[in-house]
């Protein structure tokens, strides 16, 4: 659905400030996949998702919305069917109530919608994102803050993008606030068979929901596979600064120290069905 060849952006570029920041970087997303994006600050994660949905004119490369390059004609309605959902997306919330803020999308995004069908896109948003339909007509600063951040995702999610792309989703939310954001970004796909592009440096996070990681490094493509395939380069990305979930990390250790587990566990869910299986003293 959404694939982007060679890009290479520069920022600064003829300046001594100069940095390049995405370098003859290839990706794609398919329908219904999630794709995790992962890599140290700087690596080009966020540069890359603002050329996915045409905040940013690639240098030199093209980015194409089913088959199409998305500066070829309508860059405004690919804006709207890639939706970007920006770090801290709660800062960004400027409207008097819930529901003018959420509604505010879907009307740049449609012709002279009707309020019918704002009012069916904005309560089926607050929905996905088990927001009270009560708060509607309350000011959206007068919520908690991962309230605030489910309002700011609905926004987007009332556009029905056909891609959804998160920049730390969950980043200053406590564990039971990133449970509820990652099982909406999940429901959403499952529901309208979007794909999904999740920025994160939370490796739980990534082994969580991910069906393929992608790993940049200085602006190039490093690695690109399954959370399996790509947790089980553990040093390589040790040496890019990043870390493998820490279940892993323990199952790995369980392993050096002559327990017979397998340590390509990396969900805690199957941590558990591993132990299971030593305890009953099954074979692996």
């Amino acid at each position: 659905m959404l694939n982007a060849e060679r890009l290479t952006y520069v920022y600064g570029a003829g300046t001594p400030f100069e940095r390049r920041a995405l370098d003859d970087v290839s990706f794609q997303a398919r329908s219904g996949e999630i794709v995790a994006l992962i890599g140290h600050t700087g690596s080009g994660k966020s540069t890359l998702a603002q050329h996915l949905n045409a905040l940013l004119k690639p240098q030199s490369g093209t980015v194409y919305l089913d088959g199409r390059d998305i500066w070829e004609k309508n860059t405004r309605q690919a804006r709207f069917q890639v939706g970007l959902v920006f770090q801290y997306p709660e800062y960004q919330l400027f409207e008097e109530t819930v529901f003018r803020d959420i509604a505010f999308g879907v009307k740049n995004a449609l012709r002279a919608p009707a309020r019918e069908e704002i009012e069916d896109r904005v309560y089926s948003a607050m929905d996905f994102v088990h927001l009270d339909r009560e708060l509607a007509e309350k000011s959206p600063f007068e919520l908690s803050g991962g309230q605030k951040r489910r309002v700011a995702i609905a926004g987007v999610i009332a556009m029905m993008p056909r891609v959804l792309i998160l920049d730390e989703p969950t980043a200053g939310l406590d564990p039971e606030g990133r449970r509820e954001i990652l099982g909406h970004i999940r429901a959403y796909r499952d529901a309208v068979g979007a794909s999904v592009i999740l920025i994160s440096h939370s490796m739980e996070e990534v082994a969580r929901l991910a069906d393929r990681v992608v790993v940049l490094r200085e602006g190039r493509v490093a690695m690109d596979g399954a959370p399996r395939e790509v947790f089980g380069r553990e040093e390589e990305l040790r040496d890019m600064g990043l870390a493998v979930p820490v279940v892993t990390q323990v199952f790995r250790r369980l392993r050096a120290l002559g327990v017979e587990v397998d340590d390509g566990v990396y969900q805690m869910e199957d941590a558990l069905e591993e132990l299971e299986r030593v305890k009953a003293g099954r074979v692996c």
